[in-house]
């Protein structure tokens, strides 16, 4: 039989939000925290070229969730589609011009992105793993999701992913899901996009988060039969913290890079260490140290062999 036609918004001038979901073909939970951390870094490097705006991502075991706001071509001008091009294949690579709308329309397709990520992935993991075939399972399964309410329901489900499988209590302690990237990285590099379905009238960064952790928690402490929940006592917890994210908990969260990074430290020592192991890298590019925000003039250097 052949394949439904994927249903995609093509209205000029206007976004469009999708729920995108892919699972592997491979049995178990076959991806572990390098898999994991290098998938996140696959989906900023790709939602940085094509024109779109991550709201949200939760990677699993076995899976990946993402909501993207994909941007019409009619949106995306011919200098955007040039620096895109160089964001894709290097800033010394010549630009076809006679392929221009090729690009612009590329750069706008939900398809073509996710395509890119999936196939990069599995590019890694078969070479990490040794192995060769298939990985991803059938070809993924898009939702359209209207803005506002729609949204930040769609938004807290994929946040809540690890916490209904039992894997965590709070979202954030997930650092494979964007409320964890909000606050365990300080969403790094403006990664992640600030609409949380929120009103338009709530226009301070810090309000939005307080607001949506205050919504994620209720919606995660609902009881739903099988899965797991936020329980009480940590949802009462919050709620007598206003649902600020206390110095406490970035600290606790940002603990991490002690556990998780090669080097850490100041600046000077991070770059003068990893000088002395910089042969041993596969990479061809030098590793810049990494500021750990909540930590003053401290930074740190993932692993030589993860980086």
């Amino acid at each position: 039989m052949p394949r439904v036609p994927r249903m995609v918004v093509t209205d000029s001038g206007q976004k469009a939000a999708y729920h995108v979901i892919s699972r592997t073909a491979l049995d178990g939970l076959p991806f572990g925290e390098v898999e994991k951390d290098e998938l996140v870094r696959i989906i900023r490097r790709f939602s940085s070229v094509y024109a779109v705006d991550v709201h949200g991502f939760a990677v699993m075991g076995n899976h990946f969730h993402l909501l993207v706001e994909v941007s019409p071509c009619d949106l995306v001008s011919d200098e955007d589609v040039r620096r895109r091009f160089s964001l894709l294949y290097g800033a010394g690579t010549e630009f076809p011009e006679g392929l221009l709308d090729d690009y612009r329309d590329r750069f706008c397709s939900l398809s073509a992105y996710v395509k890119d990520i999936k196939q990069t992935f599995s590019c890694f993991f078969n070479k990490r793993k040794k192995r060769k075939g298939t990985l991803w399972g059938e070809r993924f399964k898009s939702v359209i999701v209207q803005h506002g309410g729609t949204l930040i329901h769609c938004l807290a489900y994929i946040d809540l992913n690890a916490v209904r499988a039992g894997i965590v209590a709070r979202p954030e302690d997930y650092r494979w899901c964007s409320m964890g990237y909000h606050v365990q990285n300080g969403n790094r590099d403006s990664f992640l996009s600030l609409d949380f379905g929120l009103p338009d009238t709530c226009s301070d960064h810090g309000a939005r988060l307080r607001n949506y952790r205050e919504f994620l928690y209720h919606a995660g402490a609902i009881e739903k039969k099988g899965k797991a929940s936020i329980p009480e006592t940590v949802l009462e917890e919050e709620r007598s913290q206003g649902f600020e994210v206390s110095r406490i908990t970035l600290l606790r969260q940002r603990s991490r890079y002690f556990t998780d990074s090669g080097i850490i430290g100041s600046r000077a020592f991070v770059e003068t260490t990893y000088g002395g192991f910089k042969a041993k890298c596969r990479s061809s590019r030098d590793k810049i140290p990494k500021r750990v925000k909540g930590f003053d003039g401290m930074y740190s250097l993932k692993r030589l062999a993860n980086a």
